[in-house]
């Protein structure tokens, strides 16, 4: 560990609320500090805990409009908060006789246990070995003093950007063909950023840019995806497989002289879709745990994923075309999930708390549910997803819907008012008639 301290950075947070704190994280080893609760305390959160129900009383955490009115807060808010925070710390190493913050940084010396205030779930904590003063070798130091080296050489946007030219200068359609490795992470990010740069946030006209990959990707692939960029992928991808997809579409399957069989084994790692807000993905096999966690607005067909599927979804839908894991929608707030229930298991494995187990009969959710399938053969060549469409009157009673409660009222709300204004509409139309 000695010989790794001077080459990283050490970083703490959790409850993090004055200079004080700040100065013993330092003494005890830290150079990063991050503030979450105090600084969302000086935008006016009053810590009601109710996040995920839409509801916040002071505007900070909710979509809706007429609490959002109530939000009082300003970034100088917590820029006030910040400087206070450092005048702290400044009169604090002012005592210890520190000149310069990086001095102080791994100082356990300076650290003592008061003993003279006594509280009964401290009672029998053994400190020393937090309190103890490591040994720095020659030439060592107790805090970082090298600069991490950024290597990009394996990174293949540079490629990729150069063979997409003519769709980024001049709207092209392009096609291209690649090898990949789990070494070159975050495939497709710094092109979806030369698409944005000129573009904007609409990107490009779908399917503006492909890319047919082949081999084994590495993490983050396709992260960010911007729209009108398809990447193609026979092979497999780590864990971030997607994350943050922002319009793009993502194809993946197992190379075409595979024997296994896709829908019984992961084809991608864990916390595929994290927090993406646009596109279509379509997976021809399992996916990890933590599916979709956060989803805000992507469609994704999936033949099979780990635990905690859809966790903290808000939007998008969510096509599962085999089982699931445990925990299942927990702290899902919106968006909707369609899973292949064949054992009829799943409740058992789904978290109820927030969302209903509905069966898919409204005409609306069976055309989505069955475009996408159709979707889903066709990109990927699912022998899997082909057979459920042939056998579709049979298959589509083991669907189940998976809509979150406080989503499905605001939804008919939103329906109600449709109404409303449309039928207002027909009258001032009458009126003019």
């Amino acid at each position: 560990m000695n010989k790794l301290r001077d080459r990283i950075r050490i970083q703490t947070d959790g409850q993090m609320k004055t200079g004080r704190d700040v100065v013993i994280g330092a003494l005890l080893g830290a150079e990063e500090f991050g503030f979450g609760t105090a600084a969302l305390v000086t935008m006016g959160c009053i810590m009601m805990r109710k996040c995920h129900l839409n509801t916040c009383p002071v505007g900070v955490a909710t979509q809706n409009g007429e609490l959002r009115k109530r939000f009082t807060g300003k970034a100088e808010h917590v820029i006030s908060f910040m400087r206070f925070i450092a005048e702290e710390i400044r009169e604090l190493m002012a005592e210890l006789g520190f000149r310069k913050f990086e001095d102080m940084v791994g100082r356990v010396d300076l650290l003592e246990v008061q003993h003279a205030v006594e509280y009964y779930k401290t009672q029998g904590l053994d400190f020393s070995k937090v309190l103890a003063v490591p040994a720095v070798p020659a030439g060592g130091s107790l805090r970082c003093v090298t600069h991490q080296q950024h290597d990009f050489s394996l990174s293949i946007d540079a490629e990729l950007i150069q063979g997409a030219k003519e769709a980024l200068e001049h709207r092209k359609p392009v096609s291209l063909r690649h090898k990949i490795r789990n070494c070159n992470r975050t495939a497709g990010t710094t092109l979806s950023y030369e698409i944005s740069k000129r573009y904007g946030s609409k990107g490009l006209d779908a399917d503006t840019i492909r890319v047919k990959f082949d081999g084994s990707a590495g993490q983050s692939f396709g992260a960010f995806l911007a729209s009108g960029v398809t990447f193609e992928l026979e092979g497999d991808a780590n864990d971030y497989f997607g994350k943050g997809l922002s319009g793009g579409k993502l194809i993946i399957y197992p190379p075409k002289a595979s024997t296994f069989r896709p829908q019984d084994n992961s084809i991608t790692g864990n916390v595929n879709l994290f927090g993406a807000t646009a596109g279509e993905v379509y997976i021809h096999g399992m996916a990890g745990e933590r599916f979709c966690v956060r989803n805000s607005g992507a469609i994704a067909v999936v033949e099979g994923v780990g635990d905690h599927g859809c966790e903290y979804m808000t939007g998008g839908r969510v096509i599962i075309l085999g089982k699931t894991g445990v925990n299942f929608a927990a702290g899902m707030s919106g968006g909707i999930a369609y899973v292949l229930d064949e054992n009829q298991l799943f409740d058992t494995l789904c978290n109820l708390e927030m969302v209903d187990l509905e069966p898919v009969v409204e005409k609306e959710d069976v055309n989505f549910l069955r475009t996408h399938i159709e979707r889903h053969v066709k990109f990927t060549g699912s022998d899997y997803a082909s057979e459920i469409l042939k056998s579709w009157d049979e298959m589509l009673p083991k669907f189940v819907k998976v809509m979150p409660m406080d989503y499905k009222k605001a939804l008919q709300k939103l329906k109600e008012q449709q109404m409303k204004n449309s039928e207002s509409a027909e009258m001032t139309e009458e009126v003019f008639l």
